[in-house]
């Protein structure tokens, strides 16, 4: 199922900035590039360590993907 990433605070969607992907705001880190990586099974802290994010925003977006149905497995 496809995430609505629009309804989240922590992301934007610009026409023309990394085709269009729903980005981390002021980043060009796709936010579904969090998602499988914790899919893929790496903890919050390795995906914030190895992306240089903050763990609290891993987290949260993590959180929001979970409430849309849009993980396979459980924070």
């Amino acid at each position: 199922m496809a995430i609505d990433w629009s309804k989240c605070d922590l992301v934007e969607i610009v026409p023309g900035k990394v085709s269009g992907e729903p980005l981390l705001k002021g980043t060009r880190m796709p936010v579904n590039t969090i998602v499988d990586n914790y899919e893929y099974g790496l903890s919050v802290a390795e995906i914030s360590e190895q992306f240089d994010i903050d763990e609290s925003t891993v987290r949260e977006v993590l959180i929001f993907a979970e409430r849309q149905h849009g993980l396979a497995r459980p924070i």
